[in-house]
């Protein structure tokens, strides 16, 4: 039995090429259940993985898709079944384990959660790991005190996968959200989601001497890092948090300590990878609840395996907006 599968390759000269090719589902690697893939999505470490790796590939040759959902064809483990519906993100699959681009995959059960209810296949990967990313960081910000009133909400690189669910999200929740882009094209699809305030990235990504400035956002979901992330945090209002979720800016963070002192301000750190069962049951419930699935697919671009090769090296560069949807079956 064959089927299709997105295979990334490295030639001797250590040059990696990228193609559709059709494997036996015995080339599979070993676990516990058996997924017939329905859909996938398209990340950033997407796109490292179908290019050169970014130091993430183990072994080539190599199968990318760091998100899948689908349905149990086959499992040796009691808490799935044949025709359970499924969905997976993280736990370095498509990294260091064979991933969700292909029609078949072979994962171990620790790293599925059920599909919830109000959300098919479809919809669960227009969520992918950015939006599983967006509402775990929405969560940590409740959890520091952030409630709807307390003043506005800003969303760093909103017009990518994490920032735009997380728009939506909290706009839906009643949160004034105030989106930052450097696309100013994006400003009517950001108005769209909910968004009341569209904030130039060169506003607020120039660097500043000063460790304080006027206390304006009341928690922020930062998909930037770097200097704009160092910014951010003397803007705080006073108690307020900030959950860090991605560095397109840079890893480094040229800021002071004064905003923690002198104004209680809370750095979140979220990580999407390693988060166990329970939280990840919890985040797909709210997702289910509280994102707008017209907003959902109003993010939507559609693909298929063959597209993904040109949408890694455009997602690298920044030009992806919204969520791809791959069905891997088209």
């Amino acid at each position: 039995m064959t089927f299709n599968a997105m295979i990334v390759e490295k030639n001797d000269e250590g040059k990696t090429s990228a193609s559709v090719q059709q494997i036996s589902i015995d080339q599979l690697p070993d676990a516990e259940v058996t997924v017939a893939v329905e859909y996938s999505t398209v990340n950033y470490k997407d796109g490292l993985c179908i290019g050169p790796g970014g130091g993430l590939v183990r072994k080539y040759p190599h199968i990318p898709g760091i998100d899948l959902a689908g349905t149990v064809e086959a499992s040796t483990d009691d808490r799935y079944k044949a025709g359970d519906k499924v969905v997976l993100t993280g736990w370095r699959v498509g990294e260091a384990h064979w991933g969700g681009y292909a029609q078949k995959a072979r994962v171990r059960a620790d790293w599925l959660v059920p599909l919830p209810d109000g959300l098919d296949t479809r919809l669960a990967m227009a969520v992918g790991t950015a939006g599983f990313t967006a509402m775990l960081a929405v969560m940590a910000l409740e959890d520091h005190g952030l409630k709807p009133g307390n003043g506005p909400v800003l969303v760093t690189g909103a017009a990518g996968g994490v920032g735009s669910v997380a728009t939506a999200i909290l706009a839906n929740l009643g949160y004034d959200v105030a989106a930052v882009t450097g696309r100013p094209e994006a400003a009517d699809y950001l108005k769209s989601l909910g968004a009341t305030q569209i904030v130039a990235r060169e506003e607020i990504n120039e660097t500043t001497k000063r460790p304080l400035e006027a206390e304006t956002w009341a928690g922020c979901v930062d998909a930037v890092g770097g200097d704009m992330l160092a910014r951010i945090l003397g803007q705080m209002k006073y108690g307020a948090s900030v959950s860090a979720v991605g560095l397109a800016g840079g890893v480094g963070l040229p800021a002071t300590v004064i905003p923690f002192l002198l104004r209680g301000v809370n750095l979140l750190g979220i990580d999407s990878v390693m988060q166990p069962y329970d939280n990840r049951v919890k985040a797909w419930q709210r997702i289910a609840r509280d994102l707008p699935m017209d907003k959902l697919e109003a993010m939507i671009q559609p693909a298929t395996l063959s597209d993904l090769p040109a949408l890694g090296r455009d997602i690298l560069k920044g030009q992806i907006k919204g969520r791809v949807v791959v069905d891997v079956n088209a």
